[in-house]
Order: structure tokens, then sequence, then C-alpha cells
């Protein structure tokens, strides 16, 4: 005998209107999951009242105080119980959801706040008296006079005390207190003209965690330094910036060097219209740039900011607003993608600054002792070259020593090189192990790995040939059918799309689709596990990049091949050919699995490491 179903009654149950403070907890729910979420929503409300100046005081993870301040334009003593009233706001008339051009739109968030703790609302209007409103477990207080300078101050204490089952799935204080920071941050990047303060006071006095003022300057200036102060320095440094539009999007912001990648993406930041989003669409456009360049395991740093018509996006698709629909995803994919592309190839063969400094990291011997103080700067080049003449070895002594010098450690002889050392890369001077070439600029000099230099070369001139002649098919002697049934439609419409790979498909009966030609570079395939992956990541990303990192993969690997190996020795002419053809080939910073072909140390800092300062 079947057990009964719990969710099903013996008798019927009657239909009854939930009150206002159980429609509040349970909107609370969805729009507050934690502390950071209540923190999203007041600053947010902050930025939409104008505010210039918003300060944010948390203590014990946000779950007994959640203070923000602000000097927006305040709330006179009428609109204050308006404001704790369900889907009562000020940004929208409600006439149409689709032109919507600010943070807030549902006038959800202070009442479900209310619901679940006690909130205390002060605020004042320019040109009015400052007043107060208060609301504990949905009970609202009346409206009194208060004492306030001018904007609102909103101060939420003991979240969840009135669900106190939701208190036992937060995490400890400092974990939601990491969530808030990050909260606040993202907000502070979406808006650098306006100044942000983040306090921690768990433990009384005011300890700030994170502080970043109002930026100045144009469009550009004022982005670079807030990315500066929140994403640190080293990004900005190691980062080219991006401007692109299209078909009435525009994209602009920063992106990271393949070379300065991460081990995860804590460093990737989107923005839609201003509001920080996570879309799988525009990650899976932002993992698709960087394909080319990076391994799987690898993540690029970003801070980029799509700004379209409010029209062609739906910003009413999540409670908590992370999410967004386009009405044209594949335009705005494209964007992204084309100008991440563009960006980095204007980037030419540079490399991150990181590299270089983990190189100096790791050549920098340990403390032992006060450190020493030389009486001697470095002398001029017209000295260096009479002391090189002057301890010049004789002929006899040459000869004598040159059994002893290594033979994995060739100096070049150039006729004359000083045109060369103006260069970016400057000129071959000798190799290393066969594999590592040392070349000497104006203020320095660079290491370059030949093998992973050269294989980026051969790759990208493969690719270039590609995109010219196109990929070569391999006709097949049997077509193979496949069957797909209601998705052979969607891998249909990709069709003229995939004969550029070298894959040709067309409909083969309701459901069916036959494939008579296959990428020739690939050799033998299992068309069928490659349509179903295509259709996969179609799913997953809204389009598919499966074939062509495939056939991108297999120029990778002929690329490889066919470089110039390590323990091969190379002349002067050759040395210096490679790095000429460097400096004019775009992305040759990096090789094919995002590792840095090169390091460049400078002069100053090579002195350092001899205490020459």
């Amino acid at each position: 005998m079947a057990a009964p179903n719990p969710k099903i009654s013996e008798s019927r149950r009657t239909i009854r209107q939930l009150d206002d403070t159980a429609i509040n907890r349970i909107a609370a729910g969805e729009v507050v999951e934690r502390p950071a979420s209540a923190v999203k929503e007041l600053v947010e409300n902050a930025l939409d009242a104008g505010a210039r100046r918003i300060t944010v005081d948390i203590a014990h993870g946000g779950k007994s105080l959640i203070r923000v301040t602000d000097d927006g334009c305040g709330m006179g003593p009428e609109d204050l119980p308006l404001a704790l009233a369900r889907h009562a706001t000020s940004k929208i008339d409600g006439s149409d959801l689709l032109n919507i051009r600010s943070f807030g739109f549902r006038g959800e968030a202070l009442p479900s706040l209310g619901a679940v703790g006690r909130l205390t609302i002060t605020s004042r209007a320019e040109g009015e008296a400052a007043h107060e409103i208060g609301v504990t477990g949905g009970e609202i207080s009346a409206v009194k006079p208060a004492a306030l300078s001018g904007g609102t101050v909103v101060e939420l204490r003991d979240l969840f005390y009135a669900t106190p089952a939701r208190l036992k799935f937060l995490r400890t204080d400092r974990a939601e207190m990491q969530a808030i920071s990050d909260v606040v941050k993202r907000l502070a990047m979406a808006e650098p003209g306006v100044g942000v303060t983040l306090r921690d006071l768990t433990d009384g006095a005011p300890r700030v965690t994170f502080r970043a003022d109002a930026e100045t300057g144009d469009l550009f200036d004022a982005l670079a330094g807030r990315l500066s102060t929140v994403m640190g320095r080293d990004f900005v440094e190691n980062a080219v910036p991006v401007e692109a539009e299209r078909e009435g999007l525009r994209l602009i912001g920063y992106a990271g060097l393949p070379t300065y990648s991460r081990g995860s993406a804590v460093a990737q930041y989107l923005f839609v219209n201003g509001r920080p989003v996570r879309d799988k669409l525009l990650y899976g456009a932002l993992r698709g740039a960087y394909a080319d360049f990076l391994s799987r395991d690898r993540h690029p740093a970003v801070a980029l900011f799509l700004d379209c018509p409010p029209e062609r996006v739906d910003v009413n698709v999540h409670p908590a607003k992370a999410e967004v629909r386009f009405r044209e995803p594949g335009v705005a994919r494209g964007l992204i993608v084309t100008a991440l592309h563009h960006a980095l190839a204007e980037a030419g063969h540079r490399a991150s600054t990181t590299v270089a400094d983990a190189t100096l990291g790791a050549f920098r011997p340990e403390p032992s002792g006060p450190p020493r103080v030389y009486q001697m700067d470095r002398p001029g080049q017209k000295t260096l070259r009479a002391a090189q003449e002057w301890q010049a070895p004789m002929d006899g002594l040459a000869e004598a020593a040159e059994p002893f010098a290594p033979s994995s450690a060739r100096v070049e002889e150039v006729a004359d090189t000083r045109e060369a050392e103006v260069l970016p890369l400057g000129a071959a001077r000798a190799q290393l192990h066969e594999n590592y070439i040392i070349a000497q600029t104006e203020d320095g000099l660079v290491i370059v790995d030949q093998h992973a230099a050269h294989e980026r070369l051969v790759y990208e001139g493969l690719k270039a040939q590609m995109a010219e002649n196109g990929v070569a098919a391999q006709a097949l002697l049997i077509p193979e059918i496949v069957t797909l049934g209601s998705d052979a439609e969607r891998i249909l419409d990709l069709a003229p799309e995939l004969t550029r790979f070298g894959l040709g498909i067309e409909a083969f009966g309701p459901g069916t689709v036959a494939v008579r030609e296959t990428p020739a570079i690939l050799g033998p395939v299992n068309a069928e596990a490659m349509l179903r992956d295509i259709l996969d990541e179609l799913d997953e990303l809204g389009q598919s990049q499966t074939l062509q990192a495939r056939i991108e993969a297999i120029l990778s690997r002929v690329a490889c091949h066919g470089s110039v190996r390590s323990g091969r020795r190379m002349g002067a002419e050759e040395m210096n050919a490679l790095l000429r053809q460097m400096e004019a080939t775009p992305h040759s910073g990096q090789c094919n699995h995002g590792r840095p072909t090169y390091v460049e140390l400078k002069l100053a800092d090579i002195e350092r490491l001899f205490g020459r300062t």
C-alpha cells in the first residue's frame, strides 16, 4: 500500500489571504538572503537618492547592526510611512517596466527589512525638518521629529530576529563581513564620483576596512583611480583600456593582460547600465575572448561596463537584480569578444609587470644583518668602456681561458647593436642553456624564452592564414547521419558558420542531420559527439566556439612542434630577428598557454639586488 502524500489533505483546505507581515517576511527570503543583501539594497537606495558620500557601518558581520548614512536628497515626513509600504517607490510610475534607469524599482527592500529586523529611518529633505520612523518585526511606529543635518540614515539592528531559523544559515562574522565588503566595492566601482566608506564597529571603535574617495577627471581617469583603490594599482598598471560601440551598445573598462591572470574568477567585475551583475552570458563572452590566451585553469581580471538603452535589457528577472536578459544577446556577446580582442591586440608584445616582480623576488637574497653602505655610484658609459678595454685579457690568456667557457652560455659578437638597444626588446647579447636569449635595452635587460616566443609567433601566423584562406574541409566517403531530435533545427541554423570551419551539415529528414564534411586538420572525428558538444555550449552560453576552439588547439599543437626547440643554438642574427618579430606581433608577450615569453628587468632593479642604490 502506497504511503499517503503529506502534501495532500484528506479534507479540503480553505484559501486565505496572508497578512502583510507574513507577505513581507516571505519577500525578505528572496530579497534579503544575508546581511550583504541588505547592505546592497540600502546602498543602492542611497545612490538613487543622488548621494555623493556614503558611509556603511557594520557590527558582527551585519547580524547586529547595519547602518547606511548618505547625503542624498532625503525624504519628508509624509514620505516615510510610504517608504515602508510594499511596492511603494519613487523610482518608477509603473507604466513602463522596461525603461528602468535606477538601481531600485520594486519597493520591496525597506518593508522586507522591517519585517525581519528592527529598522529605523531618519531623513531630512532640503528645506524641511528631520523626521524619524521605525518598524520592528513589521510593526510600524509613528513619525516623530529627529535631529539630522541632511540626507538619510537607515539603521537595521538584529537582522532576522523575527525569523530566528534564518540566523542558523548565516556564516561566521568574518565571512559575512567579507561578503559585505565585496558588495560595497562593486557598487563603489559603479559610481567613481561617489565617496564610499565601510567601517567595522564590532569592537566598539570604528575601524575603516575600505575607503574610496570621490574621483574626478574624465571617465577613464576617474575609473582608473577607483579601480586602483578597489582592485589594486597592479591591476591598472597591467590592464589595457577597452572602449567600443556596436548597434547602440557601448562597452568601456579595463581588461587585464593575459599574463596577469588569476587562479579563480574573483577579479571579474561586470556591470550593465551601472548595475553590478553576475550574468552567465557575459561571463561566457569573457571566457571566449580570452580562450586563445589562457589555459582553462587560469582566469582573466577585468572590470567592464556595458551601457545600452534600458528597453533592450530586462533587469526584472531576478529578485536580487543580479541577472539580466538582453533582447539581442548575440550583439552584447559579440561586442565584448571583439572589443577585448582588439584591446589585447593593441597591447602588442606587452607582458605584465608582475612577471618582473616575481623574477626579482626569486633573485632577492635573504637579508643578513644591517644593509651595507657602498661609497660608489654607477659609472658612466665612457668609464665603463675604458674599464672593459683595460681589463680585456691578452690573446694568450683569452685562448687559455676559452676551454673553460661553459657551452650553455654563449656571448654573441655583433658589429653594432646600439640602434637595436633603443627598441622595446633591445639587442641580443647572449644565449643561455640554448633556450634563453639575453637582450640589452637602454635601461635594463630582457630574458626571452625562445621556444615559447616562437611558438606564439608561429601560432599567430597559422591563425592569420586560416582567417584568410578558411579551414580546409575533408569530404566523408559515407556521410554520417546524426539524430538530434528537436535540436536538429538549432544546429542547422548554425550551418553557414560551421561551414567556415570546415564542418558541412545538411538536413536529413525530421530531427536528423547529415554530416558530409569535417575539418581536415582534425583528422578522424566523432561527428555526433562534436555536434552534441556544440549544442551543450549553445545551452550554456548562447553561442558555440567548440569547433573553433578545437581547430585552434590543433594549430597551437602544430605551432608548438614547428617552433624553435629548446636546446637549439641560435646566432645573433636569428635572435635579433626573433626579437623584432615579437615586437611586431600582437599577443607575443605570452605563449599559447598564457605563460610569459619574456621577462624585462630594469637596470635600477638589478642595481638594488647588488645594493648599488
